[in-house]
């Protein structure tokens, strides 16, 4: 393989009859990709154990192990659930190709194939996998570069970790689906990205800010707003809306716009409950950590003025799944 190329994506073909084997060979050898055969079950599923397979072509009627049964196998198997199944076969029955929809398969090819099937269902779900991988990709770099504001006042990066698991808890609690749940878990992170635009002798600072010092500070929401400014996907769109708001406060004493209620994002408020949770909680370089019954206690005070009234008391109820992630994300010891 030469420098910098990247090899074609492998495709596993199972069917206990070599005629079958080498139709297919023809036809996506021609479309370059890269070729394993296993003519059983058993075999496909030893095969899958030493190499990495991105799709298979998975025959129904095998003797002693049938293509549903290795496509069961395969899902229940952690290291190869994701690897798509396309089946290929001659049955027509609708109960069979509900039988293997149900238990993971991607797709069904019939034979007699027709090539320019076989050959646009391969580029469609290899194509599904790239933009998965596109969407993993950008959920890593989103939390790499909140750590990494992170890492300037916090040598471990564990804060993102623990509040934007505790921004998913919360959001739960008040009412999102599990996906957009999910989406602020992954957003969270870049909510002080604007703190790479402050001077470390400020962001440091041991002991309380001057006034001067705090309006600099005070500049990182801003600050972040512009690095995450004009999203090309939803994901930054949501992390330009945290970034922004979630120092806003619910009686309009917050910044950088001094948003009141409700006209801080909802996004913006669980943020801004769990962000201070946890840095309460949490030992920093101007302060050392609460107990926990103290920033409970401090959080419902400010219920009303600091946060939305109608998050609190989801923190409180919610407090158990809460200190489990900060047991799980509990900070390193730094040399």
């Amino acid at each position: 393989m030469r420098i910098g190329s990247k090899q074609a994506p492998r495709i596993l073909l199972v069917d206990d009859e070599p005629t079958n084997l080498r139709v297919l060979k023809q036809v996506l050898q021609a479309a370059k990709y890269r070729l394993s055969f296993a003519r059983s079950g058993q075999d496909a599923l030893k095969l899958v154990e030493k190499e990495q397979v991105d799709l298979i072509l998975l025959d129904i009627m095998m003797p002693e192990m049938t293509g549903l049964e290795v496509c069961e196998r395969l899902k229940q198997n952690p290291a190869t659930a994701d690897i798509p199944v396309i089946f290929v076969t001659a049955l027509k029955d609708s109960i069979d190709e509900e039988k293997g929809f149900e238990i993971g398969a991607v797709d069904y090819i019939v034979k007699p194939i027709i090539p320019s099937i076989v050959l646009a269902r391969v580029k469609t779900h290899l194509s599904l996998i790239k933009a998965d991988e596109l969407l993993t990709t950008h959920i890593d770099l989103i939390h790499r570069l909140g750590r990494a504001a992170e890492y300037k006042d916090n040598e471990t990066g564990m804060h993102v970790q623990r509040m934007s698991r505790f921004a998913k808890i919360i959001a739960r609690a008040y009412g999102f689906c599990e996906e957009s749940a999910e989406d602020l878990m992954m957003a969270a992170p870049m909510h002080d990205i604007g703190k790479i635009g402050i001077a470390d002798n400020i962001l440091l600072k041991p002991g309380k800010l001057t006034a001067e010092e705090y309006e600099i500070m005070k500049t990182h929401a801003q600050i972040g707003g512009e690095i995450l400014s004009n999203p090309s996907s939803y994901l930054i769109e949501l992390a330009h809306s945290v970034a922004m708001t979630h120092h806003e406060k619910w009686d309009g004493t917050g910044y950088p716009n001094g948003l009141s209620g409700e006209e801080i994002p909802i996004e913006g408020r669980i943020v801004a409950l769990v962000d201070v949770f946890d840095a309460l909680t949490s030992e920093r370089p101007y302060k050392k950590a609460w107990s926990t019954e103290k920033a409970i206690n401090y959080i419902m005070e400010q219920s009303g003025k600091h946060f939305d009234p109608a998050l609190p008391p989801l923190l409180l109820q919610e407090l158990p799944k809460l200190l489990k992630v900060q047991t799980q994300f509990a900070e390193l010891e730094v040399d």
